[in-house]
């Protein structure tokens, strides 16, 4: 009989690249020298993303806004009205918690260790890699293009600069999903020899496991939350909602992706009495639209880290990130990691440098604890997919059949 491989997922690999880095960074008999290949790497690597990081704002923005302007027209709006409202709401609800609970922990001693920690490992060498676009002109470009596009495929039922954007997006995709994200654990090895060298990795993980535990607990509180509401709203017993989001909840945390759940998660739709018409076109658009569990994940890495640096954070600042944030994930790409790497551009609104120290510990940080954030996406696509249905029903489906009604008794007199 041929013996299975054992394959480890992402978040096991990552963990592991963690244990090894700190183990590696505090052997002393190790040549500084041998430390430094490591380190060497993970800022190729980081060189690497900065180049990218413009192209996958155009192959994820352009698309994402020509999508979501064609479909079932108001349908299509209520759903993504909610979606972002809901998204928006778990990052200010994120703030709030953190602001009240992370100083709690988060004390003038960790923050001065951490700052007074020896000085970093340097590179061997570097390879100078300049983006081929800023990150601004890359969003302004997107954005015209997206509505551009979107005008010529309503207006003029024209596809071809559609086709083209899309197969870019394949291509963005394919590059993340064999390069970067398999080479994410050796990035993450390279950033925590150099944590443990200086002496912070412990500072960090004494405050960062913390952090898990409240990020995973509001998880969960919001999702009762929004079940809680979608039951009273369609008067269905809301234990008995998440009972039937259980698997769909499971299986989000063993992919890592919101849309390896779909097949999933339209069976738990299913379950709650959604139609088949709802369900089919909400679960595979909220995937896409709404990430309120990976934007509460986000936020609360972000205070954490501008925390524990003693770097300035404050309501408006963040407020605006958390803004922007709801509109750029709209692009994330469905597979492991896709929140950060889509939210790594504008991390320059709260002052941190997406490919410097603190950008790659806010990656390392977010990915280790991704597969919480998708299961919480996808438990709440599925309560928004709930009270949609009742608002197209109600509100949406009545004007349609009646403006189908005047479009006919103005044939008929014609």
């Amino acid at each position: 009989m041929e013996k299975k491989k054992v394959k480890l997922g992402l978040v096991p690999k990552l963990l592991l690249a963690i244990i090894l880095g700190v183990i590696v960074g505090q052997l002393s008999f190790i040549p500084t020298t041998l430390l430094r290949i490591p380190v060497t790497f993970s800022n190729l690597f980081s060189s690497l993303l900065s180049f990218i990081i413009p192209l996958m704002i155009i192959g994820f923005i352009v698309k994402g806004i020509s999508d979501l302007t064609e479909g079932a027209g108001k349908l299509l709006g209520a759903a993504t009205v909610i979606s972002y409202a809901s998204t928006i709401i778990g990052g200010i609800v994120a703030y709030f918690v953190a602001s009240t609970v992370f100083p709690l922990f988060i004390t003038s001693q960790i923050n001065t260790d951490v700052q007074e920690a020896s000085t970093e490992l340097t590179t061997l060498f570097e390879i100078p890699l300049e983006p081929m676009l800023d990150v601004t002109a890359a969003i302004a470009f997107s954005f015209i293009m997206g509505m551009s596009i979107s005008w010529l495929r309503a207006k003029h039922k024209s596809d071809a600069l559609y086709n083209v954007f899309n197969e870019f997006n394949l291509i963005i995709v394919k590059v993340l999903n064999t390069a970067i994200i398999p080479l994410l654990p050796f990035f993450i090895f390279g950033n925590f020899v150099s944590l443990s060298y200086t002496g912070q990795v412990f500072d960090i993980l004494s405050v960062f496991w913390r952090v898990f535990l409240i990020i995973i607990a509001l998880h969960l509180i919001l999702i009762v939350l929004w079940f809680t509401f979608a039951g009273l709203y369609r008067k269905k017993n809301p234990i008995q909602l998440i009972k039937n989001q259980i698997p769909g909840y499971f299986t989000a945390i063993g992919t890592q992706s919101s849309a390896a759940t779909i097949p999933i998660n339209i069976e738990c739709a299913q379950k709650n009495g959604v139609s088949r018409k709802i369900r089919e076109f909400m679960i595979p658009l909220c995937a896409t639209i709404h990430l309120l569990g990976s934007m509460v994940t986000i936020i609360s890495c972000v205070y954490a880290v501008l925390y524990l640096y003693d770097m300035p954070v404050n309501f408006g600042m963040m407020a605006s990130f958390i803004g922007t944030l709801g509109i750029a994930m709209v692009a994330a790409p469905g597979a492991p990691g896709g929140a950060i790497m889509s939210a790594l551009p504008f991390l320059t609104i709260v002052g941190i440098d997406p490919t410097g120290t603190l950008g790659n510990l806010l990656i390392t940080l977010y990915l280790t604890q991704d597969s919480f954030g998708t299961a919480a996406n996808v438990s709440c696509d599925n309560a928004i997919t709930l009270v949609v249905e009742k608002i197209y029903f109600k509100y949406i489906a009545k004007e349609e059949a009646s403006e189908s009604l005047g479009r006919v008794q103005e044939i008929t007199v014609e």
